[in-house]
C-alpha cells in the first residue's frame, strides 16, 4: 500500500500545526497592535497631576495593577484568538482572505462593537469619536494582516 502523494507546497490538514502557528501569529499581531495604538492610539492621553498623599499614591498603585491585568488579558486574548484562527484556516482556507485583514476587521466588531462595551470594559461605539473609532479598526487590520503573514510562515516550517 503506497502512501498518498502530496503536491509540493501542500501540507496535510493537522489542528495542531494550525493551533501552533495560530498561536504564534496570535502573539506577534498582539505586538503589531500594541505597536498601531502606539501611532494611532485608540483613547486619547489623560492628563494627571502627580500624586501628592498617600490616598493618591494607593490609587496610582491601584491603576498600575489594573493596566497589569489589563496587559496580560490583552495578551492572552491575543493569543487564544490566533489559535482559533490558526484552528479555522486549517480547515477552512477562505478564512485567510485578504491576507487577515477580514479576520482582524471580524474580531474588531466582536470584540468593540460586541463584547467589550456590553462587558462594560469600554465606551459603546456610538460614543466614541470618529478618530477613536479609525484608530481601533486600524490596530485590529494590523493584528489580522500580521497574525495571517505570521501564521503562514509558521505554517509553512513546521
Amino acid at each position: 500500500m503506497s502512501e498518498p502523494h502530496v503536491a509540493a507546497g501542500k501540507t496535510h490538514k493537522s489542528l495542531a500545526k494550525g493551533l501552533l502557528a495560530g498561536l504564534i501569529a496570535g502573539l506577534a499581531a498582539t505586538a503589531a497592535k500594541a505597536l498601531a495604538e502606539r501611532i494611532f492610539p485608540p483613547q486619547p492621553k489623560l492628563d494627571s497631576d502627580p500624586p501628592d498623599s498617600r490616598s493618591a499614591m494607593s490609587n496610582t498603585q491601584e491603576a498600575l495593577a489594573r493596566a497589569r491585568h489589563s496587559e496580560a488579558f490583552r495578551w492572552g486574548l491575543g493569543a487564544t484568538a490566533g489559535a482559533t484562527y490558526g484552528a479555522l484556516a486549517e480547515y477552512y482556507p477562505e478564512a485567510t482572505s485578504r491576507y487577515g485583514a477580514n479576520f482582524g476587521l471580524a474580531l474588531e466588531a466582536i470584540s468593540h462593537e460586541g463584547a467589550i462595551p456590553v462587558l462594560g470594559l469600554s465606551a459603546p461605539p456610538q460614543n466614541q469619536s470618529t478618530r477613536e473609532h479609525g484608530s481601533e479598526i486600524a490596530s485590529y487590520l494590523a493584528y489580522g494582516v500580521t497574525a495571517e503573514l505570521v501564521r503562514r510562515m509558521v505554517r509553512r516550517w513546521i
